[in-house]
């Protein structure tokens, strides 16, 4: 490596980004529309959380773990988001490189984070369906507590181990990122060495968490499914009804972070789209997967605004 190539990242104070579009017209359009899915992300998954803790019909391990991912996924929306809908109308889409280190570190963070989490809300589902008589035995307070925790220490040192690597990388002269946030494998590519190794082992350390977790998910689906058959109908349907919100979660948040970080495509317009598709659509879906195909979160919502109307009522 050269002596210029050696120099560390003081050479780059900060990156720009080149956003979704260069159309001033379009781009006003894309803020109209993203300001309005983030408002709906964070709103729909408040609303979630409020009636999970409020509400006493909810505090089982199932719902305990919804309002989690809903607190997650408020989170990985808000990493993006926000930067993305204020640079719309800005000429210079700047972002200083604390800030791009930061969003490499809370995207990869909260990502790999979710992902344990949907693995354990596949593990209650096992639990609750195949070992019934054992569910609240083995899923109690305690235990389901453990597992969150769990999530965020292995999304932490997921992240941690992709920041000591890029926070020492030489940066130099080119500075443009054709995305709307510093993704991990972008970032990389404008360091002046070269970049295939450290490519594989992103997409080794990448891989080893998103397709463990999505075997295991596979493996747990697969073991509930070959459980609901042989159950009795009332209750197969029931479950049935549950896993296909989960799976439908599981895919819409797995494919575009597989087709990113593990098997990518390198169709920039496509990155983009995925990047788009799993930061703000599958927080918004989310909420509305889980809530409009659930019988019990459908009843606590009219009981909320039942007692919201009472108390309106008496005051």
């Amino acid at each position: 490596m050269s002596k210029m190539d050696g120099g560390n990242h003081s050479l780059v104070s900060e990156f720009v980004l080149l956003g979704l579009a260069h159309s001033q017209n379009i781009q006003a359009l894309l803020f109209m529309i993203f300001l309005m899915l983030y408002l709906l992300i964070v709103s729909g998954n408040i609303v979630i959380m409020v009636l999970i803790t409020t509400d006493p019909h909810l505090h089982s391990p199932m719902y305990f773990l919804l309002a989690n991912l809903s607190f997650v996924d408020m989170w990985l929306s808000s990493v993006t988001t926000p930067k993305m809908i204020t640079d719309f109308f800005r000429e210079n889409k700047t972002i200083s490189f604390s800030g791009c280190m930061s969003q490499v570190f809370f995207a990869h963070c909260i990502a790999a984070g979710e992902m344990v989490l949907l693995v354990i809300m596949a593990y209650d589902r096992y639990v609750a369906i195949c070992k019934p008589l054992h569910y609240f035995t083995i899923m109690n307070l305690k235990r389901c507590t453990g597992l969150v925790l769990t999530s965020w220490t292995i999304g932490f040192v997921h992240a941690l181990s992709h920041l000591v690597v890029i926070v020492e990388l030489p940066f130099c002269r080119a500075k443009e990122i054709d995305s709307f946030f510093c993704d991990m494998p972008l970032v990389i590519k404008l360091a002046c060495i070269d970049s295939h190794n450290l490519d594989i082992l992103m997409y080794a350390d990448c891989g080893v968490v998103g397709v463990t977790c999505f075997t295991l998910l596979l493996i747990s689906y697969t073991y509930i499914l070959i459980t609901v058959r042989r159950s009795s109908k009332a209750g197969a349907s029931k479950a049935l009804s549950t896993c296909t919100a989960h799976i439908t979660v599981v895919m819409i948040f797995f494919v575009p972070c597989i087709f990113i970080y593990v098997w990518p495509l390198n169709i920039t317009w496509l990155d983009k789209f995925l990047a788009v598709f799993y930061s703000v659509f599958t927080p918004l879906l989310n909420p509305a997967i889980y809530t409009l195909r659930n019988k019990e979160m459908k009843n606590a919502m009219r009981r909320f605004m039942n007692n919201y109307m009472d108390s309106q009522g008496k005051s």
